[in-house]
């Protein structure tokens, strides 16, 4: 009897992690929109003006160079106010926030992160108007960085 109970155990086992497999990476889309969500205070996002520039496929997690320009003409009356990035399956979804105005010139941020494995990450510019405007990408990553806080 012991090794039955130990085959439905092992059968349960499975069965919850395949759920936990199927729900998690709907729980880490979920926490990218929310922290744009939280960011942004609910505002609609628009795609488009925004480049995330940065590898597809990355070899090592440990250190990710990226960059991220908009398209605006810098002037007092139409410039980028803040730039933000967040990722979605890093322990923590902001990855950086920068903050613009029209002396800045230029709309150019770069700097570099660190990537847990495979995922997407979003730019998300706020505008003087008020508006939103944001690029997503995903990224693959051969050797994770940020494992021990994963769980």
């Amino acid at each position: 009897m012991s090794g039955a109970t130990t085959r439905r155990q092992l059968l349960h086992a499975g069965a919850g992690l395949g759920g936990w497999l199927l729900l998690r990476p709907a729980q880490a889309a979920d926490q990218l929109e929310e922290a744009i969500r939280a960011w942004t205070g609910g505002a609609p996002v628009q795609t488009g003006r925004v480049k995330l520039d940065i590898a597809p496929l990355v070899d090592n997690g440990n250190t990710v160079p990226l960059a991220v320009q908009v398209d605006s003409p810098m002037t007092a009356a139409d410039h980028v106010v803040a730039i933000a990035v967040f990722n979605q399956k890093n322990p923590q979804p902001d990855v950086v926030r920068f903050t613009l105005g029209p002396r800045a010139g230029r709309a150019s941020v770069a700097t570099r992160m660190r990537l847990a494995t495979t995922q997407k990450l979003s730019a998300v510019a706020r505008m003087s108007d008020g508006s939103y405007w944001q690029h997503t990408i995903e990224v693959i990553v051969t050797l994770a960085a940020c494992l021990e806080e994963l769980e």
